[in-house]
């Protein structure tokens, strides 16, 4: 599987669209390279989701020409492989998150990734009362992991949502897999610690410790959370984290925070460098290899050097009991 952080700042400006546009295509490339089953994105496709007043300072992009450039991106994708996407705050209200509008199931329908027919197993309406991909529930069987469940998220989830997923994951068909929960906002950078009081206007809602307490400690079965949402600019650490909790049963679970629009240049710079993450399913059956890729580096011999990170935050395995 391949993370794709917060694609905002490829968007934002016409110029750094294609860097976002270069990483979907190395992506479809890649698919039987690499035994790729599916494309996990930490949300935030636009900076802003309806707005026709641009600010110079940071962006050149109205909402309707952010919204034209993701679904371009993802476009390279349709049809060859499921991609799943938790909306992040700047992907609702008019700049970000002063309440639940969103245009994102006008752009990313059910119908138009013909993949998600085959592991699309459940959905709830978002805060419109809209069926959409923005609450939803994948299914995939891995050789030797038997099956994976992957449930994503709106951003700052409703009480209904989190209890959806808790009845989800608890069900028959679904408390023997492997459970990877997406949500954009729940971890902090760098110090890892879970988002709360976040002063966005949007409700209801819940943050990090609240998906925490709600959702993820009392389930049994999942193992990995997958989030994006914070960071700040500095070392690449600081875009990145990562921590693991026993849940309320006392197994393990992985909590992962990617959002690297920052570090190519900043939050003015060209939207993260094409940096982003695969996860290696390991024919063990419980480890997960993370590698930190970036095909704008590794597109070129010139600088095919500097297309893997090695820090000890950007190379590591995850072991799920």
């Amino acid at each position: 599987m391949i993370v794709l952080g917060d694609p905002q700042g490829y968007t934002k400006y016409d110029i750094n669209q294609p860097i976002f546009e270069l990483c979907t295509a190395w992506i479809a490339d890649n698919i039987d390279n690499l035994n790729i089953k599916a494309v996990l994105c930490t949300g935030d496709l636009v900076e802003q989701n309806e707005n026709i007043t641009m600010n110079r300072k940071m962006l050149n992009q109205t909402s309707e020409e952010m919204w034209e450039s993701a679904s371009r991106s993802f476009a390279r994708l349709d049809n060859k492989v499921p991609y799943i996407i938790s909306c992040g705050n700047h992907d609702y209200g008019y700049k970000s998150s002063e309440c639940g509008i969103t245009h994102f199931p006008e752009y990313f329908p059910f119908k138009r990734n013909s993949t998600w027919r085959d592991c699309l197993v459940a959905d709830f309406p978002n805060r419109n009362g809209v069926v959409s991909l923005e609450n939803a529930a994948f299914e995939f069987k891995v050789p030797n992991w038997d099956k994976i469940l992957v449930i994503t998220s709106e951003f700052a989830p409703r009480d209904e949502v989190l209890e959806w997923a808790r009845n989800l994951v608890a069900k028959k068909e679904y408390i023997d897999h492997k459970v990877i929960f997406m949500t954009h906002s729940f971890l902090r950078e760098r110090n890892a610690k879970r988002t709360d009081n976040e002063h966005y206007k949007i409700t209801p809602r819940n943050w990090g410790q609240g998906v925490w307490d709600k959702l993820i400690y009392p389930s049994s079965n999942i193992d990995l959370v997958i989030c994006g949402h914070t960071g700040k600019p500095g070392e690449f650490e600081d875009a990145v984290a990562y921590r693991v909790d026993p849940n309320k049963a006392g197994k393990k679970v992985h909590q992962m925070m990617f959002n690297v629009q920052i570090s190519g240049g900043g939050w003015e710079g060209n939207g993260g460098d094409g940096w982003l993450r695969i996860l290696e399913f390991m024919p063990d059956g419980k480890t997960i290899k993370v590698k930190t890729y970036s095909p704008l580096f590794g597109f070129s011999p010139s600088t095919k050097h500097l297309a893997h990170r090695t820090g000890a935050c950007d190379q590591f395995e995850m072991v799920v009991e």
